[in-house]
């Protein structure tokens, strides 16, 4: 009788994990100690099978349920086992026997009479793979520039996406950059690397000691890291001397980094007050910077690693919701007065880097990005935009930022902004005069150039081998 193999049987462990724990597919791997007894290559084959499951649940389970009698009766822990090898039947290169194999020894091991259902659903399943690699083929072409047509449904089979969504990237991309996100949706996403506490003279020595075969990209201070699976057993991130960041995250730190008065609404854990220091630095040192953030455990998390990064006396942390910054009555004393640059991390979609959180696009609702809603993710970004400027000082700049493609959170949030009372006094800067990229070489600001929209706002989309989807613009406050 054949056995199922630790890889997968560790992947339906996770699975299983994160549907009852509601958590994120990444950080359960990161933390898992069934990973750590794998092998490299069983390391590999697991987190493929975890991330591309999440990826294309309803389209594994549109599948599934094609070839099942009662689809509402399955067992939860069988359809872990049952996405989990359709992913594989479908979209890996494993034999399909072996494949099929596999899965009825997974589900009999967490249902025993299920396994008869099993061998006969994954048969059928490992049918659909011609439809599936020609779809694939056919959005990889029109990826590459080929005058090719592609529709919804091959976009959404070829990357696992719900079809409205991949209609969304369409509308908001063109056909031509939403197939080259669908292309590369099923590939990990480059891990780049950037300076913590260390200096740039010593990271890069740090990254090739631990294994790590660090790159220079063309954006100094980025590394992209060819054997990034180590990285967080190095040590190196819990020591705050390397920070894991998307090479865009870096760009837009660059845009809001200055030496004065720094304000991050949005500080999150605070990897972008780890660039925006170094940056600063950089640029001949003395920014006092200070965060806002409204979620108490990560402003907690966010002054440890300001600490262990001797950044204490540099960078602040403040609890606090980012919508009530032009409410002085309530205002921390450590928010108060004006800012030489202030960054609005918004909340977003996470449509551009749905490759490293793989959850997103079959957890989100259209009604979330719907601007007429008040409940709306535009809604709340605006609201920040708008407190946010209050903190702006005349001549200073201000900062709004999403990892989202979708124009409705983007270049219309601004749009709105500009027109509000809020927005009154602003205008549009230009990027490239930004102090920390004005000093870059040629080459390197035209990273930031090459993706450049009519307006000048920055709007990247992920590319196989590339960095993610962030929109940036830089506002300034008139003097």
């Amino acid at each position: 009788m054949a056995v199922a193999s630790p890889a997968r049987r560790t992947a339906l462990h996770l699975l299983g994990a994160q549907r009852r724990r509601g958590a994120r597919a990444r950080d359960l791997m990161r933390g898992a100690r069934e990973m750590e007894t794998l092998g490299r290559k069983g390391r590999a084959l697991a987190t493929r099978l975890v991330l591309g499951v999440n990826v294309a649940s309803g389209e594994l389970d549109r599948r599934i349920d094609s070839f099942v009698s009662r689809p509402g009766s399955l067992e939860p822990r069988v359809r872990d086992a049952l996405r989990l090898v359709s992913f594989e039947l479908l979209y890996l290169a494993t034999p399909r026997q072996v494949a099929v194999s596999q899965g009825v020894e997974l589900v009999r091991g967490v249902q025993p009479r299920a396994a008869r259902m099993a061998n006969a659903v994954l048969r059928r399943v490992a049918e659909c793979r011609p439809e599936v690699d020609e779809a694939r083929e056919a959005v990889g072409a029109a990826a590459t520039g080929a005058r090719i047509a592609v529709t919804g449904e091959e976009l959404s089979v070829a990357s696992g996406y719900p079809t409205w969504l991949v209609e969304r990237l369409v509308d908001a991309v063109g056909t031509y950059r939403a197939a080259g996100m669908c292309a590369c949706a099923l590939e990990p996403a480059p891990i780049y690397a950037a300076p913590g506490k260390a200096g740039v003279e010593g990271v890069e020595g740090l990254l090739g000691k631990a294994g790590l075969e660090p790159v220079a990209s063309e954006l100094p201070g980025c590394w992209r890291l060819g054997m990034p699976a180590g990285l967080s057993r190095s040590g190196l991130l819990g020591t705050c001397d390397v920070v894991a960041a998307d090479m865009a995250a870096q760009m837009c730190c660059r845009v809001a980094a200055g030496t004065g008065r720094v304000l991050e609404v949005g500080q999150g854990r605070g990897t972008k007050s780890l660039l925006l220091a170094n940056l600063a630095s950089q640029l001949g040192g003395g920014a006092r910077i200070v965060g806002c953030e409204l979620v108490a455990s990560k402003a907690r998390l966010s002054a440890a690693r300001m600490e262990s990064a001797d950044l204490s006396d540099t960078v602040s942390c403040v609890e606090f919701d980012g919508t009530r910054l032009a409410d002085e009555d309530d205002l921390p004393e450590a928010l108060r007065g004006q800012f030489d640059s202030v960054l609005v991390d918004a909340p977003c979609s996470g449509t551009g880097t749905m490759r490293r959180h793989p959850e997103t696009a079959w957890a989100l609702d259209q009604a979330i990005v719907d601007p007429g809603n008040d409940c709306s993710l535009p809604s709340l970004q605006l609201r920040l935009l708008g407190a946010a400027a209050s903190r702006v000082a005349p001549g200073g700049s201000l900062v709004y930022a999403t990892c989202s493609i979708l124009p409705e959170e983007n270049s219309g949030v601004v749009a709105r902004f500009l027109a509000s009372d809020e927005g009154r006094g602003f205008v549009r800067g230009r990027i490239v005069d930004a102090p920390a990229v004005k000093a870059l070489s040629d080459e390197a600001r035209a990273l930031f150039e090459n993706n450049l929209n009519e307006l000048g706002e920055f709007q990247s989309t992920p590319v196989a081998g590339g960095f993610d989807g962030h929109f940036f613009v830089r506002l300034v406050r008139e003097a």
